[in-house]
């Protein structure tokens, strides 16, 4: 665990008509959306994501909030509401739920939906209370007053929240973007958003994702309309590719294969299961006979078939990566065949992404991604969408959420060209409890906040001396010195014995070695029995030694590791 904390979320107490607002993830970065409403002596938590580990994370599968900050008030949390479905809003829960109590959790249908299967997994779902709401109907969650609306995004069932606070009334966009045209007819609700605005709003956060793009994000019908007029022209079997929680994009595909005479299958574990859900309740619109097995695919010619898989970012283990590798079992590729990314290439996957396109290449298929055809749109709102909600809510305070730092002042900065002051439009990092009543505002203490890491099923047991270890491990290779001293003299019985990997090739490297030999010996000589007692020091002083002559003979860093046994 990262930055374990030592502060807790009440430094000070509350006046009955202040709310106090901590960050714990979401701010600064993309991912790890945890934002936590304090009032009343009540905790409201907004959305648990987690985080897909960056590049230098070398090992880890998954990033999650620390959560110490508020691990002492189990007893205190109201409950979880849920913006929408995405795995950076929705991911931890599995992982942190119990350490936060098992509080209820409420959210839209399908947010619930994906929820549930994911508490299925890891054996939670009869511990935790799932409480699925509707849009417009307020909802009494301790002392807070929740009201979800509708916020059209890249996923269904998206949703705004108005919190209703003894300080006043807190406006929550989530994730959104003012779609004219949604697929399935529900755009963000501006009525209530203009309501909320006359009613008097304290408070609003508002999606800063897409705040450096100029006009207004296009609809997600202009995919559709691009998947129309591209699938009609392809020979071979199409394989699609996007986000398996993307139920618009997979319906619009599912619609131009129709289109297209093409028959349909599912590939990818993920994909499966929430295309089921969304049928199950009734987001998703697929008749029987357009999908097919891998048995019924066989007995198709190439030009009736689509392929909807998982893979879009090019994982290692997805379906799509192991087609371009030509190491799936069931599905290949062959030349004249046409792979379709549909998604956009997420900052840290380029590398991953142009990989699989190569590979795809290699195989003989034609390759449509973002930078080449128009067959994805983003779901976050651009400059003009988030004027017209700072317009329309017209808060007292404006706190930009939901991206990197540039992100969050770039949004700020948009406000104050608006009209909000400084003091009114503020940037507030993970940590920063803000606390705000009708009098005013003001800052308290940093609180600290963390990222913890997963790392198969240990959860939190890798930190940062682990990845800094790993890093050496991968740039400059292994060490390990093995010596035998003798007990009561503390003279060398054997070695010292060199062995190393991922340092210098086996066999142009004695010279080096001997030296390296030669050196730990010296040091060995220059110092007291007493010295050789103590092991620690004996293992610092050999890393010291061999770190000055790698250094200065290679420019490298090796993970040096001293074996020191006492015969």
């Amino acid at each position: 665990m990262t930055n374990t904390l030592h502060n807790c979320l009440t430094p000070h107490p509350l006046h009955a008509d202040a709310v106090r607002i901590l960050p714990l993830g979401g701010l600064g970065e993309i991912g790890l959306n945890m934002m936590v409403i304090e009032a009343a002596g009540a905790l409201l938590i907004i959305d648990c994501g987690l985080m897909f580990p960056e590049s230098y994370m070398l090992g880890i599968d998954l990033v999650i909030p620390d959560i110490s900050a508020i691990a002492t008030r189990r007893e205190a949390i109201a409950g979880i509401v849920l913006t929408h479905g995405h795995e950076d809003h929705i991911g931890a829960i599995p992982f942190l739920v119990e350490a936060l109590g098992c509080p209820p959790i409420y959210g839209s249908p399908l947010t619930m939906g994906l929820l549930a299967n994911k508490l299925e997994e890891h054996h939670l779902r009869s511990k935790v209370d799932c409480c699925s709401v509707k849009v417009r109907e307020a909802t009494d969650i301790g002392p807070f007053e929740v009201e979800f609306f509708r916020a059209a995004h890249s996923i269904v069932d998206g949703c705004g929240l108005a919190i209703r606070t003894s300080a006043g009334l807190i406006v929550h966009t989530g994730d959104f973007k003012l779609d004219p045209t949604p697929v399935d007819n529900q755009p963000t609700d501006l009525g209530r958003l203009a309501a909320y605005g006359e009613e008097g709003v304290l408070l609003l956060f508002s999606d800063s994702t897409n705040v450096e793009n100029t006009g207004q994000t296009l609809s997600e019908r202009t995919v559709g309309e691009a998947f129309d007029e591209l699938l009609p022209r392809c020979t071979g079997k199409i394989l699609v590719a996007t986000f398996s929680s993307n139920i618009h994009r997979i319906q619009q595909v599912i619609n131009a294969a129709a289109l297209a005479d093409r028959k349909v299958m599912i590939s990818g574990r993920s994909m499966l299961s929430n295309i089921a859900i969304a049928r199950q309740l009734g987001y998703l619109h697929v008749p029987d006979d357009m999908l097919v097995d891998l048995r019924q695919m066989r007995d198709l010619p190439p030009r009736r078939i689509l392929i909807l898989t998982t893979g879009s970012q090019g994982e290692p283990l997805s379906s799509l990566a192991r087609i371009a590798m030509d190491d799936h079992k069931q599905i290949s590729l062959d030349p004249g065949d046409t792979v379709i990314l549909s998604s956009k290439f997420i900052p840290g996957n380029e590398r991953a992404i142009t990989h699989l396109i190569n590979h795809l290449y290699r195989r003989g298929a034609e390759v449509h991604y973002e930078t080449t055809s128009e067959i994805h749109v983003s779901g976050h709102a651009s400059q003009n969408e988030l004027k017209t909600v700072l317009n329309l809510v017209k808060p007292q305070y404006f706190v930009p959420v939901h991206g990197e730092y540039r992100h969050l002042v770039k949004h700020a900065q948009l406000a104050r060209a608006m009209g909000w002051s400084a003091d009114r439009a503020i940037v507030i990092s993970n940590g920063t409890p803000l606390v705000l009543s009708p009098n005013g505002h003001h800052m308290e203490p940093q609180v600290e906040t963390g990222r913890v890491f997963i790392d198969g099923k240990g959860v939190g047991d890798v930190g940062e001396m682990e990845l800094r270890d790993r890093r050496h491990l991968a740039n400059h290779g292994l060490v390990i010195v093995f010596l035998a001293l003798n007990q009561g003299s503390g003279a060398i019985i054997s070695g010292p014995e060199i062995i190393t990997r991922g340092f210098v090739p086996e066999g142009e490297s004695q010279a080096l070695l001997n030296e390296a030999r030669l050196l730990v010996c010296q040091m060995l000589a220059e110092h007291s029995r007493e010295a050789m007692a103590d092991w620690e020091e004996l293992r610092v002083e050999v890393r010291k030694t061999l770190r000055r002559l790698f250094n200065k003979t290679m420019d490298r860093r090796p993970l040096i590791l001293p074996i020191i046994m006492e015969l």
